[in-house]
């Protein structure tokens, strides 16, 4: 699978915790009242964990900011998966980002460069803003795919970018022009997302978004919020 996720996306163009207290009670108190979504962290699988690293029900999401799907499972799921799930420490919440089309890659890298929180507040603002910056590729004059064809990824997502207004998304989670510049032209961080795509498929034969882990295990029958929510309820 090496090398095909971003070869196809270009033939597309083509077309906080609380102090500690005394005694038991009070400790289990703390851990009740801490807000575990403030808690993100990069993962060595290179994804984005938000949530108790320690909670009973951990979740791995393979997804697109460009999956339709993917943004009508974080629509269905809204704010129950986030408020009543992952704050209160029972489910941790993993994306791991898989590309599928040409204008996914500004849109996926930029936001991983936002990181922390922001790289989920971004992923969100991307999947709730799908038509737009989708529909602009779709709109791209044949004098602007001219100037994308044959470009390698790096100078290929720095041209993009704005023609998509995703600089303008970027800026909003603290991407200054430079810090956009920066993050879009480092081949690192391009490989790293197919390091993960080609982990996805060897190890849990990912061939779609949105795909779902729990606790290890690849849900098969269901990728929609009414079959995955009674599987995270034993947190």
């Amino acid at each position: 699978m090496k090398g095909r996720l971003l070869a196809a996306a270009l033939a597309g163009i083509a077309l906080a915790a609380l102090p500690a207290a005394d005694g038991a009670a009070q400790k289990g108190k703390a851990a009740v009242q801490r807000d575990w979504t403030q808690t993100v962290a990069r993962t060595p699988e290179g994804g984005f964990r938000m949530g108790n690293p320690d909670a009973p029900v951990k979740l791995i999401e393979y997804l697109s900011f460009a999956c339709p799907h993917c943004a009508e499972f974080h629509h269905e799921s809204g704010a129950a998966l986030f408020q009543n799930y992952v704050r209160p420490g029972r489910v941790s919440i993993e994306y791991r980002n898989i590309l599928i089309n040409a204008a996914d890659i500004p849109a996926t890298v930029l936001a991983r460069c936002a990181g922390g929180r922001a790289y989920f507040n971004m992923g969100h603002e991307l999947m709730g803003s799908q038509r737009q910056w989708l529909g602009a590729m779709q709109g791209l004059s044949e004098a602007q795919r001219g100037q994308l064809r044959n470009q390698p990824p790096t100078a290929m997502a720095q041209r993009l970018a704005p023609m998509l207004g995703l600089d303008r998304i970027a800026a909003r989670y603290g991407l200054t022009p430079a810090a956009q510049r920066a993050c879009l032209s480092n081949m690192a961080n391009f490989s790293q997302l197919e390091a993960i795509s080609n982990q996805a498929h060897s190890q849990y034969g990912v061939e779609g978004t949105p795909t779902f882990v729990i606790n290890g295990r690849v849900v098969t029958d269901t990728n929609a919020w009414p079959g995955i929510e009674p599987r995270l309820r034993g947190g």
